[in-house]
């Protein structure tokens, strides 16, 4: 397939050039004639050990090509272990075997459509040809992925969601690092990367190298032939967060604090374009106080999201991101997801639930009344809010049921958080970062939580599994095109 190279006029927040977030953040572009003497140098370094990077290096090795990954934590984990571990993959040959009806062009209709058309055509063709690219090769490495076939989370019509068997962000990432071993990946971890080099005689910015900051201070150095960024976004930087997602401002982060916005502070000091600033993944299912994400499925399979005065406030079907900011806007920023006995045996077969649970996140009762005294809300108005459950008949917000809650009801407080952004540099359809005119950086690559997604320019814009579908599908990209661009500069 042929992947579209052109890259539209992007859709973005704005981020002022004077912006004081970007002006203190610690990232730096050093131009320089050369590196300098006796500096190691590797054909390709990748910043960041999440699914993006790690991705990257096994697309790298399976071409032959060195690598080296640079990590700023003493063990690789990032949003990717933070994350359900949820890859959105179409016409896969795991797919294909079970049976699903799906194909590349409903998927991309579907992303379409969640982000009300926002996301950037040539990215929704690139990423979702990657992810089946990179699906079908991880699993020939001995990944043993799954499609999830339980339910349907919001905006997708068919069974496209691969996970490893342990159902969690931390097992696929362990996974991909074992694959990554075997592959000949070299991982430096507590590698915090400060500096992006520049060849100061080149008229078209190239990268020669990168500086990276171990735990005792010391910056050690590493010349490259090529860089790729899958590193972060920005939602661990509360000042970015502020002056570009107002309304996430006070909102908890459930993010990786390395999210700090080293890659757009890059971009903007090398005259690199931004886009899509303002996408976002929010959740509106952040356990409080224990501080976990609880999966969405509650929602899709009949439990509702109460308010503090006993009340529904949305259609939980839309989407969990734009959830959040639902969430965020009842009495005390709170709310308690409220569901039944065959919701729970269904949310025990995922462990962060199971691990919440033991720490104290679930409360049971017998009926409405001992619920409404957990919430503190009238008994009358919380009866009258399960009673309007009308199975199959579309509610005042638009949802349709399949059935009324039943007692035992079960419930569990939350809020609505901040997990990660979903805009950054504007790349291609190769993940070559793009200067403000469009033109690309001759060997400066980014992907994953460094680059723009797909999920457009605002918090509904984010489908289930948008975030690791440009990293794994970004990454698989990303790597095939550095592994191209060695290959025609050999000799």
């Amino acid at each position: 397939m042929t992947l579209a190279a052109a890259a539209p006029s992007p859709s973005s927040t704005l981020l002022s050039p004077d912006s004081p977030a970007i002006a203190q953040h610690p990232a730096r572009v050093i131009r320089a004639a050369a590196m300098p003497a006796h500096t190691p140098h590797v054909p390709a370094v990748i910043v960041g050990g999440g699914a993006c990077g790690m991705t990257a290096g096994i697309r790298l090795r399976d071409a032959g090509i060195d690598c080296v990954v640079l990590e700023r934590d003493a063990v690789p984990n990032g949003s990717t272990a933070l994350s359900s571990g949820f890859i959105p993959a179409a016409e896969t040959r795991l797919q294909k075997a079970r049976g699903i009806p799906d194909s590349l062009a409903l998927f991309r209709r579907e992303i379409e459509a969640k982000s009300h058309g926002q996301a950037a055509p040539h990215l929704v063709v690139a990423y979702t040809e990657g992810v089946r690219q990179a699906i079908d090769a991880l699993e020939e490495h001995g990944i043993a992925f799954e499609v999830a076939d339980t339910w349907l989370y919001p905006g997708h019509s068919v069974h496209r969601i691969h996970c490893v068997p342990e159902r969690t962000g931390a097992a696929l990432l362990a996974a991909l690092g074992r694959v990554a071993a075997e592959r000949g990946v070299d991982v430096l971890t507590e590698a915090l990367v400060r500096e992006i080099w520049v060849d100061e005689s080149s008229a078209d910015d190239r990268i020669i190298g990168v500086g990276y900051q171990r735990p005792d201070g010391t910056v050690e150095r590493l010349a490259c032939d090529a860089l790729i960024l899958a590193c972060n976004g920005y939602g661990g930087n509360p000042a970015l967060v502020r002056e570009l997602l107002p309304a996430m401002a006070e909102a908890t982060f459930g993010g990786h604090v390395g999210n700090d916005g080293s890659a757009i502070a890059w971009g903007s000091r090398l005259g690199a374009r931004l886009a899509d600033l303002g996408g976002y993944q929010g959740h509106g299912s952040w356990i409080i106080p224990q501080g976990a994400l609880m999966t969405w499925a509650a929602m899709m399979e009949g439990g509702v999201q109460i308010n503090a005065q006993g009340q529904r406030f949305h259609n939980e079907n839309h989407g969990y991101s734009e959830a959040a900011v639902e969430v965020l806007a009842q009495p005390g920023g709170v709310a308690w997801n409220v569901f039944d006995t065959p919701v729970l045996d269904l949310l025990q077969t995922f462990p962060d639930f199971v691990e919440a649970q033991a720490h104290g996140a679930l409360h049971s009762f017998a009926d409405e009344s001992g619920l409404a005294a957990h919430i503190g809300c009238d008994e009358a108005a919380l009866r009258a809010t399960l009673a309007a459950i009308e199975p199959g008949v579309a509610d005042r917000f638009g949802r349709s049921f399949k059935r009324r809650l039943a007692a035992p009801l079960h419930a569990v407080k939350v809020t609505g958080s901040l997990f990660h952004t979903q805009g950054g540099l504007d790349v291609d359809a190769q993940c070559r970062v793009l200067r403000e005119d469009g033109t690309p950086l001759p060997n400066l690559l980014a992907a994953g939580g460094a680059a723009r997604g797909v999920s457009g320019n605002e918090v509904w814009g984010y489908l289930t599994g948008n975030g690791l579908l440009s990293a794994v599908g970004g990454g698989w990209l990303a790597g095939g095109t550095v592994a191209a661009m060695l290959a025609q500069e050999t000799p």
